[in-house]
């Protein structure tokens, strides 16, 4: 396995600054997009506090600034937030899984940012024993990247959901199958695979962590996951 130097170190959110830099990031991101979500953004919501989340931040080597965050939410502590909007199909439902959310990259990031958060994403499940990653997505673009790295779509023809926590936007929902990701990629010559499996990054080390881990830093799972209409 050969091994590459990231200009940024991948942390698990252990403070309240940290979270406070993420929030940072994901209204600059967001808000882009959808300025009246800004103000919302870069504060803490419920979810980042609860028992089963895990939020990571990128920072930058050199200047220290937070370049790029994520949320990953797992079922082991109850059903995932998409799941208070929408009931998913007995293939995912009935396994260990998953929920990705506040995926953001801040302007001018390293590139190799956001293609590390995924990658960050599939190690934290593979070491946490969870098999569904779901996602929900509105915008085409990306839904056509999580589509390359072997997301399907997990209602038929192409069925939009809106979903509560968004404010009822309407989201395509894809998962992507962890445990058969390894066989995928290699079978039919993905071209992340080296980045994915054969390249080793020290500075994605995080994400190994456990959830026990993540829970004992003493941030998170301090506060219920509020109950939405």
């Amino acid at each position: 396995m050969s091994s590459c130097a990231l200009g940024f170190r991948l942390e698990v959110v252990s403070s309240t600054q940290d979270l406070l830099e993420a929030c940072a990031v994901r209204a600059l991101a967001y808000g882009h997009h959808m300025p009246e979500l800004a103000a919302q953004l870069a504060q803490p919501d419920e979810l980042d506090f609860a028992a089963g989340t895990t939020v990571f931040i990128c920072r930058d080597k050199e200047t220290g600034l937070v370049t790029g965050t994520m949320r990953i939410q797992s079922s082991t502590c109850g059903p995932l937030l998409m799941e208070r909007s929408l009931n998913l199909p007995d293939w995912v439902a009935c396994d260990t899984r998953a929920e990705v959310t506040r995926l953001a990259v801040r302007v001018g990031a390293d590139p190799l940012t956001r293609l590390s958060l995924w990658k960050t994403s599939y190690q934290f499940c593979m070491a946490n024993g969870l098999r569904w990653m779901a996602v929900g997505a509105r915008n085409e673009a990306l839904i056509r990247n999580y589509r390359r790295l072997g997301f399907v779509d997990v209602f038929a023809n192409d069925q939009l959901m809106p979903l509560a926590h968004t404010g009822g936007l309407p989201h395509r929902i894809l998962a992507f199958d962890n445990q058969a990701a390894l066989r995928h990629w290699r079978e039919t010559g993905h071209p992340l695979y080296p980045f994915f499996i054969e390249t080793e990054h020290a500075e994605l080390a995080a994400s190994f962590t456990l959830q026990a881990d993540a829970l004992a830093l003493g941030l998170l799972g301090t506060r219920p996951i509020p109950a939405l209409a």
